[in-house]
């Protein structure tokens, strides 16, 4: 047994969050890495720990909890929208959860100056790091009652895209935070601290991105020049150990799962899952739609639970007071200064964010999940117990007060619920109650980030990893077409095939897709298989417009 002396300076270091022992054996010195596990109370190594029983190891919760939920927020994604608004939504995502990292940070770090106890625990560093844990969003309570209710696309696809793409910011951003903090402590200078919380930031992000986009295409290859169809049980087991591969491939470059699973659930929804079988879609839907639900349900019952069953809990009511109102103004400062920042470009088109959309924005930040899964990751000390007990405290605060007062804020704003979606998705030129135009923007008024990655999209990147069209050969120049007639599979042959004959005969020059609902989960599949059967216009064949146009007139197909 190791007995450490207790002192003031190591009051707030214990216990320790890893051990090294360093034993000779064999005249040969080697090194053992222990974890820390439980405090063995009246020092008796047989006594009761029934407290434990209903907590576990928080890598546990991290690493298999919280993947599901992150990846099926990519997966149902309704592009459509959130490609429409991708400026704005990248704008409050990292701007945003940026802003709100350190106004937070600078507003707890000042008030508890004001505590003699919490200046000599909590650092600015430790301030910084809760910050950025509070500004993950996860508005669960808030999106459910928008989806049952039929908010308006638009107001719904801000909300979840900021809250999907936060998460994956705050992530980063506490690495770079933990990482600028022990270039800190080593003694190195300021700049080159933050030049490396800077350089980490941005090499975890975009490293993350990579792997989930690279293995979600990955999978796509596969099932697209595979006949791994023809075998549902086996396709959908690839589809699965894929995507959770992504998550444990990233975590062993050091880089972030949670982020490079994101990505990947978007990349299998927009071209992996066109090329499953229809017993594969139905089991993948069921299957990640259930995990999700079963993962969101016990966070929530975990969270309950571990207020009363959790050992590392160091209660501050400075600090918790000074946590909320940081989180409040920080909320305030990340959403209407970035949305009215985005309203110069987004009035050209009359989609303007107004204010009230601006009000339920605001209102509609809760935290959760991630909030809760950051704080509890390490709970090692003093400062880390606070940071823990205080993120639980506001977690359960605005899932309560936040999710249940939900549908009467959209009342009081005047929101418009009820909304249908047209078919052909024309404008719909509304007022909300500030007299601002609540119309979904035609292919002409999306952003120059959704204009330019669509005409890549569609005339590339599914072609190749889906049976879309147009084909490879129509798109690329003349000195890829040896390498574009290797990719094209007979299935799209076919399929264009069937095209030229349907405009023959007169009609349309539609894109076949399969199924042609765009806007539900099921119809994450445009684009997709062709029932081959019959002659040249077979009636099993679906045929699906939209009443956006090319710049030739024609009918384009549903991307986004």
């Amino acid at each position: 047994m190791i007995s450490i002396e207790d002192s003031p300076e190591q009051s707030n270091k214990l216990p320790p969050e890893k051990v090294l022992v360093n034993m000779s054996v064999l005249n040969e010195s080697q090194i053992y890495e222990y974890d820390y596990k439980r405090r063995l109370y009246g020092n008796d190594i047989n006594a009761p720990i029934l407290d434990e029983k209903a907590t576990f190891n928080p890598e546990v919760f991290f690493n298999f909890i919280l993947p599901p939920i992150i990846f099926f927020a990519g997966f149902s994604m309704k592009r459509k929208h959130f490609f429409r608004n991708i400026g704005s939504i990248l704008m409050l995502a990292f701007l945003g959860t940026t802003i709100s990292c350190f106004v937070i940070g600078g507003v707890t770090f000042g008030i508890s100056r004001a505590s003699a106890r919490l200046a000599s625990i909590v650092s600015l560093s430790e301030c910084l790091l809760f910050g950025a844990f509070i500004s993950a969003t996860d508005p669960v309570t808030v999106l459910a009652i928008f989806s049952d209710l039929r908010v308006e696309p638009d107001l719904y696809a801000l909300v979840f895209g900021e809250s999907v793409l936060n998460d994956a910011v705050a992530i980063v951003l506490s690495e770079s935070i933990e990482t600028y903090g022990s270039a800190a402590a080593a003694g190195e200078t300021a700049a080159i601290s933050v030049l490396k919380a800077i350089g980490s930031f941005a090499g975890v992000f975009l490293g993350a991105i990579g792997i989930g986009c690279l293995l979600g295409c990955l999978t796509a290859l596969i099932t697209k020049f595979t006949q791994v169809r023809e075998h549902p049980l086996l396709e959908t087991s690839l589809f699965v150990l894929m995507s959770y591969s992504t998550f444990l491939a990233a975590e062993a470059v050091k880089s972030t799962g949670i982020v490079a699973v994101l990505f990947c659930g978007i990349c299998q929804a927009h071209y992996t899952y066109n090329n499953l079988s229809d017993e594969s879609k139905a089991t993948t839907m069921s299957f990640f739609g259930l995990l999700n639900f079963l993962a969101e349900n016990f966070t929530f019952v975990y969270i309950g639970v571990s207020v009363f069953t959790y050992s590392s809990h160091l209660w501050d009511p400075v600090f918790i007071v000074a946590g909320f109102l940081a989180m409040i103004i920080g909320r305030v400062l990340c959403v209407y200064p970035l949305c009215g920042l985005a309203n110069i470009g987004r009035r050209r088109s009359g989609c303007a964010i107004g204010l009230s959309r601006m009000h339920v924005l605001a209102f509609s930040g809760l935290r959760g999940a991630m909030a809760f899964a950051l704080a509890i990751r390490n709970t090692s000390s003093d400062a880390r117990k606070i940071i823990f007990s205080t993120t639980l405290i506001l977690v359960m605060i605005t899932v309560l007060v936040c999710g249940g007062l939900a549908t009467q804020m959209l009342q009081w704003m005047h929101i418009e619920v009820g909304v249908e979606e047209e078919p052909n998705r024309q404008r719909l030129d509304r007022q909300d109650s500030t007299g601002e135009a609540a119309s979904q923007p035609s292919l002409r008024d999306r952003s120059c980030i959704a204009l330019g990655w669509r005409k890549i999209d569609k005339n590339f990147v599914k072609p190749l990893l889906t049976n879309a069209r147009p084909l490879l050969t129509e798109t690329c120049s003349g000195c890829c077409l040896p390498l574009a007639r290797l990719l094209t599979t007979t299935e799209q042959l076919t399929q264009a095939a069937v095209q030229r004959d349907l405009y023959s005969g007169g009609q349309e020059d539609t894109d076949v897709i399969v199924p042609p609902d765009s806007d539900s989960f099921a119809g994450l599949g445009e684009g997709g298989q062709v029932n081959k059967a019959g002659p040249a216009a077979p009636a099993s064949l679906q045929v699906a417009t939209t009443g956006d146009a090319d710049n030739n007139g024609a009918a384009s197909p549903v991307l986004f």
